[in-house]
């Protein structure tokens, strides 16, 4: 094998920080619902609305569908690609996979040593206490309960994972929360329900229990599944026809 020593990295192909900078915005304004599941992406469109050439466009689009925010419609010269719709199949897949995710992170948590658990688990109390407060108040903020539902599976995640996991929860995660954000208003009266789930894993990384906390977060991934489907079966899925 030849030698590298010396050898300066390979040069960034011209573009490409401007085309992860399309990425970010396009993946963030449908996270966030502000381009519609079903919507129609139009390359020019949306390079002549971020300020960049079509080039940089071209390269997000095809990451974005890589990832599952976009999916191609039609076929030969009349396909199109459509920002991803909401439908109960695949927010099973995506829950799933989380929970798979977030099981093995929680896993590896409860098997640090005690020393080591317990900051951890004092601040997931506090997260969820706070949570939990917030769902029992006269008007809870939608918002903020989803914010605050979302810092606690992160704890968990940065509690036992290392680089690769967070990784793959950072890239599979955001796809779960475009649900949870379209859908949090129908989903407040559940909260009290996903609180004690919460509860469960946090008393077994409480109690060094590796398994146990694997399998209450698989549980509080598929149940939230369930209870997703039911509001969308009561809502209607988006951006599907």
């Amino acid at each position: 094998m030849a030698s590298t020593a010396g050898r300066r990295p390979a040069p960034r192909a011209p573009g490409t920080d401007r085309s992860t900078r399309v990425f970010e915005q396009l993946r963030e304004l449908i996270i966030w619902g502000r381009i519609a599941p079903g919507t129609r992406i139009i390359e020019a469109d949306v390079a002549t609305r971020l300020g960049v050439s079509r080039t940089p466009v071209r390269a997000a689009l095809q990451r974005l569908q890589q990832e599952g925010y976009v999916v191609p419609s039609g076929s030969g010269a009349q396909s199109r690609l459509t920002v991803a719709p909401l439908t109960q199949e695949d927010a099973r897949e995506l829950f799933q996979i989380v929970g798979e995710v977030e099981g093995l992170a929680t896993w590896r948590a409860a098997q640090h040593a005690a020393a080591t658990r317990t900051p951890l688990v004092r601040r997931l109390d506090s997260i969820n206490d706070t949570l939990n407060a917030e769902a029992a108040s006269a008007n809870p903020d939608g918002r903020k309960i989803f914010d605050l539902d979302q810092t606690f599976h992160r704890a968990c995640v940065e509690g036992g994972g290392g680089p690769r996991i967070i990784a793959l929860y950072d890239a599979i995660k955001p796809q779960a929360e475009r649900y949870i954000r379209l859908y949090i208003s129908a989903l407040v009266d559940e909260i009290g329900t996903s609180v004690g789930e919460h509860d469960v894993t946090i008393r077994a990384i409480e109690a060094g229990q590796p398994d146990a906390a694997q399998v209450a977060v698989r549980s509080n991934w598929q149940n939230a599944a369930h209870r997703l489907a039911r509001v969308i079966t009561h809502l209607g899925e988006r951006g599907a026809w």
